[in-house]
């Protein structure tokens, strides 16, 4: 895992050595144990490498091929770059070192493009072919490893991250209105939009080539849900854990210390049992195990950790989060540099920090829920959903958006959620979708914003991004169309982007099994009713993936009810965060007032304040903004 930065200068200078050097300081982070660039007349390379894989200075970035016709700038890991590796070397590549960042610049050599079908992996990379005058850029299936870019004056300038970017003095920040927008109603920024107008995302799955004549955008994979298979359930069932263990021991490979986050939920305890079962057939020694947890007894799941943690014998290490948010938030929150306010942010910051005290290289249960249907948001949609279907549509379209708007108006939170619904059901199923599980309703964001913003907003809603999603899915069932969505939307564009900057922040690779995208392509194909269960009147969500890892797990951690990886979000502003938020929210002359009223923020922090309304992820959303706004936008603090 490192970090990538760079520009081409086929026509007009945007950057010397010396920008180089700055892009690649400001992701230092990413990569502490090493930096170098590559300039020539067209092309700048920066990198920071963070050593995984073959510890030796051979491994330093960026990397020529052993012809120097290439040059490579590449973050991430290639799982199955072994096997490759042995293919390359039957066919007469002569390797120098056992990195598998060489393997891309050998595979390119033979496969050019047509590489990306081929590798297996984690990765964002720019490869400049010195004979044809091109860059190739490309960013892996899911999205698990970030790649921002800007193109200014007919040349790329692109990065790991985007404080690279800004070091470069010429890329414009104006700010995208649409994407404030978005970043309320959904906590993040989906791509291939950024904060800023000139700056965007590659999309997970896509790849850029580059030249004198300019940039052109491609996508290379994408997942389908149109092949449904017949098989038996216990065929699925063996098949799931047979894959789950293969891309489980595949992403155990390392030249430096390897752990695991355990939180005690499904996804991680099975990854966990899989990693321990698998170091007892090698005999290694016991798998190191990190998990994080509260005072408050509703957001700790240490206990549940511990039984998996004496299951299997690990080295375990637990950190309890108790009044540290406030003394380490302006830091935990520097590493996003567009405005992100998933709050899980801080805990999976505190279990990095933890886990890097102990290994390089964390192994995570991330994806189970987006890949299996393990949401409780698809347990409430599932029930959302029959309803639609069973009340007549004069009714959900004619009456309900009424009842939604009087129900609104009681400050009860009985009424609240009846008006959430009835608003939901009064729509198309995408719609309904996106409005359970926005975090601003329309009305909130009326009241909040000003005149201003409304006239230059026009027409513009979030709800595009869901429903364009939904619609693009070649699957039949509506289960299918959601989890398309959230893998295209809240997967890379929440889930990924907070462990690549908590991990990063903390210089430790974190590594998803469940996350392979062969795994997760035959999870596709597996019927929705096996994976949302809804047999004698009972739902079981993530079903055939508990049945997969039933043979490792006893049911105290398969059924018990889902937490999610929460924090006290409420309490926190009440508390240790009060000083904080009425100074970033009321005393600032820029930034979020900007944008919105300042006497309805402050009505809705006194109603937050005072106990009279639950207003704390709206709230936590705006002090996420104006955290991020007095640290990227070099406004004067008032």
């Amino acid at each position: 895992m490192c970090g990538i930065a760079g520009f081409s200068h086929f026509n007009n200078q945007i950057g010397d050595l010396q920008t180089l050097k700055d892009m690649g300081q400001s992701i230092f982070h990413r990569g502490p144990d090493a930096g170098s660039e590559y300039i020539d007349e067209h092309i700048g390379l920066s990198h920071r490498r963070l050593a995984i894989i073959d510890l030796s200075d051979a491994g330093i970035q960026p990397m020529h091929s052993y012809d120097e016709r290439y040059v490579i700038a590449f973050n991430g890991e290639i799982y199955n770059f072994l096997e490759l590796r042995a293919e390359l070397t039957a066919k007469g590549y002569p390797f120098k070192s056992h990195t598998d960042t060489e393997v891309i610049l050998a595979l390119y050599q033979y496969e050019g493009v047509e590489l990306l079908q081929k590798i297996n992996g984690m990765f964002a990379f720019a490869l400049w072919d010195k004979e044809q005058q091109s860059l190739f850029i490309a960013r892996d299936r899911i999205g698990k490893k970030p790649l921002y870019y800007c193109q200014h004056e007919n040349e790329i300038a692109f990065a790991s991250e985007l404080k690279a970017l800004l070091t470069i003095k010429e890329i414009p920040t104006e700010i995208r209105l649409d994407a404030v927008y978005d970043f309320f109603a959904y906590q993040y920024i989906p791509d291939p939009k950024t904060i800023y107008q000139n700056i965007f995302k590659l999309e997970p799955g896509h790849y850029l080539t580059v030249d004198k004549d300019g940039i052109n955008k491609q996508q290379y994979w994408d997942i389908s849900f149109a092949h449904i298979t017949d098989e038996s359930e216990s065929v699925l069932k063996e098949k799931v854990q047979k894959l789950a263990r293969e891309c489980t021991e595949q992403r155990m490979i390392s030249d430096v210390a390897l752990g695991a986050f355990l939180s005690g939920g499904v996804d991680s305890s099975g990854v966990v049992a899989l990693m321990a079962k698998i170091a007892e057939k090698n005999n290694d020694k016991a798998i190191t195990t990190c998990s994080i947890g509260f005072d408050d007894e509703k957001f700790d799941e240490t206990e549940f950790a511990k039984i998996v943690a004496d299951k299997y014998q690990t080295n375990h290490h637990e950190l309890t989060v108790h009044q540290d948010v406030a003394q380490s938030l302006e830091h935990i929150v520097s590493f996003f540099d567009e405005p992100f306010a998933d709050p899980s942010l801080v805990p999976t910051y505190f279990v990095s920090q933890l886990a890097r005290e102990k290994v390089t290289v964390a192994i995570a249960g991330d994806g189970g829920d987006e890949v299996f249907a393990g949401y409780e948001k698809y347990a409430a949609d599932h029930t959302e959903n029959k309803l639609r279907n069973k009340i007549p549509k004069w009714l959900r379209t004619g009456i309900f958006p009424s009842l939604s708007k009087a129900s609104a108006q009681v400050n009860i939170n009985l009424f609240q959620r009846a008006s959430s619904l009835l608003n939901s059901l009064s729509v198309e199923p995408a719609m309904g979708f996106y409005i359970s599980n926005s975090f601003i309703k329309d009305a909130d964001w009326q009241a909040l914003v000003t005149d201003d913003t409304k006239v230059k907003l026009a027409n513009y809603h979030p709800s595009e991004q869901t429903i364009a999603r939904y619609n693009q899915c070649d699957g039949s069932d509506h289960l299918s169309r959601i989890l398309y969505t959230d893998m295209k939307t809240y997967l890379p564009g929440d889930i990924l982007v907070k462990v690549d900057r908590m991990s990063m922040a903390n210089s430790l690779e974190v590594r998803a099994p469940i996350l392979d995208h062969k795994l997760m392509e035959f999870a596709c194909t597996i019927p929705s009713e096996l994976k949302f269960n809804t047999k004698d009147c009972k739902v079981e969500k993530k079903y055939l993936l508990k049945e997969a890892f039933k043979d490792y797990l006893p049911d105290d951690i398969l059924y018990r009810k889902k937490m999610g990886f929460s924090v006290p979000l409420a309490s926190w502003l009440r508390n240790e965060l009060k000083s904080i938020t009425e100074e970033r929210l009321l005393n600032r002359r820029d930034g979020l007032c900007q944008f919105f009223k300042k006497e309805q923020i402050a009505k809705l922090w006194h109603e937050h304040k005072s106990e009279k309304k639950d207003n704390a992820t709206v709230l936590w959303s705006m002090l996420m903004f104006q955290m991020w706004w007095d640290k990227y936008m070099n406004v004067e603090q008032a």
